[in-house]
């Protein structure tokens, strides 16, 4: 019999970059782990490279097994080369960019992604023409990603799964919904929910809110946290800290509400106040914001706290966050205030074993992950008072436990549930089950 085949539909899979590019690469090696045909179905390299950077040595851990179908994407509002505008365009880069809108809004209510629509789903169409499809997995965001399960759904009866791995009209920061329950995109939604075998939430108070909103669909809701791919952290170097120069790290994508106005403050105290801090030095590696190129005023505003140790170290490559961690003695932890909000990077500091700070409001859900994680400080509010006092206590931390040579391999060990196939598992394994048990494979 042959395996059964898996549709895996992820605008961000590799090269893109982007914190779910990882949760798309972990999913489809997944099942490819667990004996399915994995078809992807993502966007060009030429789309990453234009939008967000690529990083080539992520792409480099595709399962062997698995066919990435590449999908092209107009890339025609970033055009910056005059001679390839149209007339219209040229004449009037208003109307051009209101009827590109338009026609955009009118194939699927997303902007920017809408046009997307008739290439993907006409590429899943022949990707079950060519081998029988009997599973197809979305990951959102775009939401775009969830058609092609829908319509093969449709014409052929496949079942489909919805990964959600942002909200789509949940408003993460403020906890309200986004538009009207009758707009055409929350009609949208509520018409792919319906016909979804099951929905995927990244935790349970997202879960939730999409519970209350749409309780005849409820029962087919699932938590799949994001974990941490331990792939990716060996190699890391257990550090040996030093009061004469502690490194304190962040790793991740700064974007959106996060207090780095605070942090920053915060660090510029802790390390006035404490002479253990005085030659201390914060470094933050990733992206600042969602672009390639990175948010001018966000750079501007890391740049003004250089002569407070502050350095901002640029992107890192998922192949290259083992030998960035082997940098830091402490972690600080960044995050906007919302009780929805968890964020992937989480699971991955508590997978490096390091003392961690958390540097955002109690409510965040990421504070739930944490609570059992031995080498842990956590900040009473959003201030840079607050967040000095953090900071300090890290810093002592890093320092007092290098007196136990095992702290940072008994903080490893707390963190293997966080591990990201063990989060999947469950999911790919009752699926597996349903799927040779409906469509007779062996």
């Amino acid at each position: 019999m042959r395996k059964p085949h898996l549709l895996y539909v992820a605008w961000g899979y590799p090269p893109a970059r982007g914190a779910g590019m990882y949760r798309a690469l972990a999913t489809a090696n997944a099942y490819a782990e667990a004996g399915w045909r994995v078809t992807v179905l993502t966007a060009t390299r030429e789309t990453f490279a234009s939008l967000t950077g690529t990083d080539e040595l992520a792409e480099q851990q595709i399962h062997s097994s698995i066919t990435v179908v590449r999908v092209p994407f107009d890339l025609s509002r970033g055009e910056t080369n005059l001679s390839q505008w149209t007339r219209l365009r040229v004449a009037s880069p208003l109307l051009w960019s209101f009827l590109k809108s338009l026609g955009e809004s009118s194939a699927f209510p997303e902007p920017r992604y809408g046009a997307w629509r008739r290439p993907l789903v006409a590429a899943a169409r022949e990707v079950h023409r060519n081998i029988p499809v009997d599973l197809v997995i979305g990951t959102a965001n775009p939401n775009i990603d969830f058609l092609p399960g829908y319509y093969l759904n449709k014409s052929h009866g496949i079942p489909y799964v919805m990964d959600y791995r942002d909200t789509w009209h949940l408003d993460m920061y403020r906890g309200s919904r986004i538009g009207s329950r009758s707009s055409r995109s929350a009609r949208w939604e509520k018409r792919l929910l319906k016909s979804a075998s099951e929905v995927w939430f990244v935790n349970k108070p997202i879960l939730q809110w999409h519970a209350r909103e749409f309780p005849t669909d409820a029962p087919k809701f699932h938590v799949v946290t994001n974990g941490f791919d331990p792939e990716f952290l060996q190699g890391q170097v257990d550090r040996v800290s030093s009061p004469d120069g502690l490194i304190f790290g962040y790793l991740g994508t700064i974007y959106g509400p996060m207090p780095v106005h605070e942090t920053l403050e915060g660090w510029r105290q802790a390390r006035k106040h404490c002479p253990v801090l005085a030659n201390a030095v914060f470094e933050i590696h990733g992206r600042l914001g969602h672009y390639s190129a990175p948010n001018a005023q966000m750079l501007e505003l890391i740049e003004s706290y250089a002569a407070d140790g502050v350095r901002y170290m640029g992107i890192v490559s998922k192949t290259q966050v083992a030998e960035v961690y082997s940098r830091f003695d402490a972690l600080l932890l960044v995050l906007g205030q919302s009780e929805y909000i968890s964020s992937g990077k989480v699971y991955e500091y508590a997978g490096t074993g390091l003392p961690i700070a958390s540097l955002h409001h109690p409510e965040t859900a990421s504070t739930t992950v944490l609570q059992d994680y031995p080498r842990w400080v956590a900040a009473e509010e959003v201030s840079a008072k607050s967040f000095a006092e953090s900071i300090v206590a890290l810093g002592m931390m890093a320092l007092d436990s290098d007196a136990d040579a095992d702290a940072q391999a008994q903080a490893r060990k707390s963190a293997v549930r966080f591990e990201r196939l063990r989060q999947l598992e469950p999911r790919i394994s009752e699926l597996t089950r349903q799927t040779m048990s409906e469509s007779g494979h062996q």
